[in-house]
């Protein structure tokens, strides 16, 4: 195949990178709707276009996505009313078109880009499990040597994607996600605002607890500390705040 081809990756033109956010979903334990997380998708974004690369956004069904609630600058709870960088995103008619219309995951083809990032919210601990490409697609990346991140609950992933060899691709590797104590934290937040049972919990399982069983090397940075951590080709994120600790460890292990 000729260097010409566009759908060859070469150092001649700019670094590809795709973003992959969940589609919408309910959560079993809550009834809520659920989604991808802005920040999770807006900063990484800005990180990797303020380099001069090339952003393509995906979902495992392609379409529109939504975002969680809380993710949003403008929701009415004013958790995320600091997110100047999502607030541009989602007043940027341009980049909003990308989340309305993504690309499915079935169209990725891993030789056209340099590095994959998966990002979190909550829909992937509800919809990540039936996402058999996507694993598919993830584990391909890492075994094709190039960089392969996830994010937050997007590290979901590491949950179901398994090697060529039948292995667990985290087993063995030093990772992070979403923390226990940040999921206390969210609990806790929930009961005390009586938004839900104390007999109940947001997530129906953990992500620190499924990497350990797994036989990962979870570590984490403590609560709401931004922080990401790379492990050969493998770079995992903990949590919301740690979008662009986790584009600038990809951007690192591309060399720009």
């Amino acid at each position: 195949m000729s260097l010409r081809d566009p759908n060859v990756v070469s150092t001649k033109r700019p670094k590809r990178v795709a973003i992959v956010i969940a589609n919408p979903a309910v959560s079993t334990t809550t009834g809520w709707p659920v989604g991808f997380w802005w920040s999770e998708l807006a900063h990484p974004y800005f990180e990797f276009t303020e380099k001069g690369y090339q952003v393509e956004v995906f979902s495992p069904d392609g379409g529109k996505c939504e975002a969680d609630a809380m993710s949003d600058p403008n929701d009415p709870s004013g958790y995320s009313s600091t997110d100047l960088i999502s607030q541009g995103f989602i007043h940027t008619e341009k980049l909003r078109s990308l989340v309305d219309n993504t690309l499915p995951i079935a169209d990725l083809k891993v030789e056209e880009f340099d590095a994959l990032v998966v990002a979190g919210g909550q829909a992937p601990m509800f919809n990540f499990e039936n996402a058999t490409e996507l694993q598919q697609k993830f584990v391909a990346f890492y075994e094709a040597g190039k960089v392969t991140a996830a994010l937050c609950h997007g590290t979901a992933i590491l949950r179901y994607a398994k090697t060529s060899d039948g292995e667990y691709l985290a087993k063995g590797k030093t990772v992070t996600g979403f923390a226990n104590v940040e999921e206390d934290f969210a609990d806790n937040a929930v009961w005390e605002y009586g938004l839900l049972s104390r007999d109940k919990h947001i997530m129906p399982w953990r992500i620190e607890d499924e990497l350990k069983e797994i036989g990962a090397n979870y570590v984490q940075a403590g609560l709401w500390r931004g922080f990401a951590i790379r492990d050969g080709n493998l770079i995992t994120g903990q949590q919301n705040f740690s979008g662009a600790e986790t584009a600038k460890a990809v951007i690192e292990a591309l060399g720009e």
